[in-house]
């Protein structure tokens, strides 16, 4: 690992949509002396924080330049159509970018979706943002297609979101500077990935217990600790008329009558 090892915080930076509500939880309980500090910030805008060392590690979204960054992906959303409540589209269980033909459908200039072709008839002007267009299909102007992340983020009572099938998928990762991969960093990427807080990278398997040893069994045996048997015709050093230990294959007398 590179980078200082004693730093008095944690910068973590995450985009709309991201809730990092869990993992803050864990680390405040795993590292209480390092307080963790939430940076939000635009999309197209994390990406120069981590290059700039305002963030220490961000939530984004991919794709990532990896000559710099490095990413781990997390989880891919699912895509879904924010629709007044009124819209046909809020009367089934999901559609296709083919059922959206007829519509308008925004696409804002901070879209996440990496659309080859986008869905449905353009708007005049592109939205600046998720939220301006969102507020624009409140209006009645047109459809949004999005993160679910997003269209929760954005809820309105006055409308709803459906599934959208063939729709590209946004991929959350986790991102930090390649040269900055710090001991914190470490850390909270062993969060991320659910390590407990014994497996954490780097430290060492604990040490194998020692097996119970099993209670020998009572035989005679020698300094190597194998059975000692004993010499044909010759007593193991019981009472002479008992039978054990005699020689192999020998018959047991019949004990004597006593007058």
């Amino acid at each position: 690992m590179t980078g200082s090892e004693a730093s008095p915080s944690f910068r973590l930076a995450y985009v709309p949509g991201v809730t990092p509500t869990k993992w803050v939880r864990i680390w405040n309980e795993r590292l209480p002396d390092v307080p963790l500090t939430l940076v939000g910030v635009a999309a197209d805008e994390a990406f120069d924080m981590l290059r700039g060392g305002d963030a220490d590690a961000g939530f984004v979204r991919l794709p990532v330049d990896r000559t710099d960054l490095s990413a781990i992906p997390l989880y891919t959303e699912t895509t879904v159509v924010v629709v007044p409540k009124d819209h046909l589209v809020a009367a089934v269980d999901e559609v296709s970018t083919d059922d959206l033909a007829d519509d308008i459908v925004l696409h804002p200039l901070d879209d996440t979706l990496d659309w080859e072709h986008p869905p449905g008839r353009p708007a005049i002007e592109r939205p600046a943002t998720t939220a301006d267009a969102v507020e624009l299909v409140a209006a009645g102007v047109g459809l949004l297609v999005v993160p679910q992340s997003l269209a929760r983020l954005h809820h309105r009572k006055d409308l709803t979101y459906r599934p959208v099938s063939d729709a590209p998928q946004s991929r959350v990762a986790l991102s930090w500077p390649q040269d900055e991969t710090t001991d914190l960093v470490e850390q909270f990427i062993g969060i991320v990935r659910g390590r407990t807080v014994n497996s954490t990278r780097g430290r060492p398997p604990a040490e194998a217990q020692p097996k119970t040893r099993t209670k020998p069994k009572a035989q005679s045996q020698d300094k190597g600790g194998a059975r000692r048997k004993p010499a044909a015709g010759t007593s193991s050093g019981r009472g002479p008329r008992t039978g054990s230990g005699g020689a192999k294959g020998a018959k047991r007398g019949r004990p004597r009558r006593k007058s």
